[in-house]
């Protein structure tokens, strides 16, 4: 089957100090961890705008542009389950098929969302999972689907599969592991992985890692 035609939406919050990647502190401060935010959402961005893609969205929290090119949508709901099941409701269009990413994997590539959009041509969903347990990615050849997302407990070791589970009725493609940057540990390693980009250079000027703490 031809792979199907995709929009992107990446879920985002503004990052302002002491509202985001609150677990860097310490050994951040809340200024540092904001810098930080900000550059995954930059590199985040830059690869969503590299994808070929109907449209993008930016789904925010706060008072952030979007960027050019992009639309931009506020999140509503009360709870993580309630917001992503608006996002895609509010964005959805017919025959078009849409991936949600967040701002947490600055490791993100072109590749892995030309994949998923690949896999949306065989399978009803796909789902990449997280290293904590979460997911970084969800995609769902039917926005309709996300409505189920309501009932699922987010931010916890099962939320992948929880989330799995509630698609129940769907074909769900799994992709690559990937791990969200939620602690120190977490931006070291993953900066580490992927040199190359804002976030590996702003941890490298503000959160230096110390010896073997990158594995």
């Amino acid at each position: 089957m031809t792979a199907p035609r995709v929009q992107l939406l990446l879920l985002a919050k503004t990052p302002l100090p002491g509202r985001v990647k609150t677990r860097l502190c310490p050994p951040c401060t809340p200024g540092q961890a904001a810098a930080v935010a900000a550059a995954m959402l930059a590199d985040t961005v830059e690869v969503l705008s590299a994808v070929p893609a109907v449209r993008r969205t930016l789904v925010v929290d706060g008072d952030l542009a979007a960027p050019v090119g992009w639309g931009r949508r506020p999140q509503r709901g009360d709870g993580l389950g309630a917001r992503l099941a608006a996002a895609f409701a509010d964005t959805a269009v017919p025959g078009v098929a849409t991936l949600l990413v967040g701002m947490d994997t600055p490791q993100l590539r072109i590749g892995h969302l030309v994949a998923a959009g690949a896999a949306l041509a065989d399978s009803a969903a796909v789902l990449g999972p997280a290293q904590d347990g979460g997911w970084w990615v969800l995609g769902l050849r039917d926005p309709s689907m996300a409505r189920v997302l309501v009932d699922v407990p987010m931010s916890t070791s099962d939320t992948g599969a929880a989330t799995r589970a509630a698609l129940r009725d769907a074909d769900v493609a799994t992709l690559p592991t990937l791990r969200d940057v939620d602690t120190a540990a977490d931006a070291w390693a993953v900066a580490a992985a992927c040199p190359g980009g804002r976030f590996a250079r702003t941890v490298a000027e503000l959160l230096p890692a110390p010896a073997g703490a990158t594995s």
